[in-house]
């Protein structure tokens, strides 16, 4: 079944948003608390306690992400299963981070809303997906 023009470019637009998320994580990697400006102490101390399955639950994020974005625009329906995946890698990566540690007091609320807006992509990709699927635009 032929794919509307407005779904391929949405495809498009989420597989941008997932390779730049995949560039972030190995800014991170690379340049630790350092990876988002100049860090202030209180970040470079939050990045020195996070356990060693942070790193790997947000490369697993982006990694499925990418993968997820990848499938859906050459249409196959594994995007389901991998946008699933990374949904639940982020919840648990930003859960995590908000329920354990000092952050929202140490610097607001507002740090709360790009995670926010992460977590509504992802499950914004999972439905189109899974929307996908139901149309026969990916098999």
């Amino acid at each position: 079944m032929k794919r509307p023009i407005w779904f391929v470019a949405v495809a498009l637009l989420l597989l941008a948003w997932e390779a730049m998320g995949v560039f972030a994580c190995i800014q991170q990697f690379r340049l630790g608390a350092d990876a988002m400006g100049p860090a202030s102490q209180y970040d470079r101390d939050l990045f020195a306690r996070l356990p060693i399955w942070y790193n790997a639950i947000y490369a697993v994020a982006v990694g499925t992400g990418l993968l997820g974005g990848i499938a859906l625009l050459f249409g196959t329906v594994l995007a389901i299963p991998l946008f699933a995946i990374s949904l639940i890698a982020v919840v648990i990566q930003f859960g995590w981070l908000f329920a354990t540690t000092d952050i929202i007091a140490a610097k607001g609320a507002w740090v709360t809303y790009f995670p926010l807006v992460i977590v509504a992509i992802g499950a914004f990709s999972l439905w189109l997906a899974r929307f996908a699927r139901a149309r026969r635009w990916i098999v």
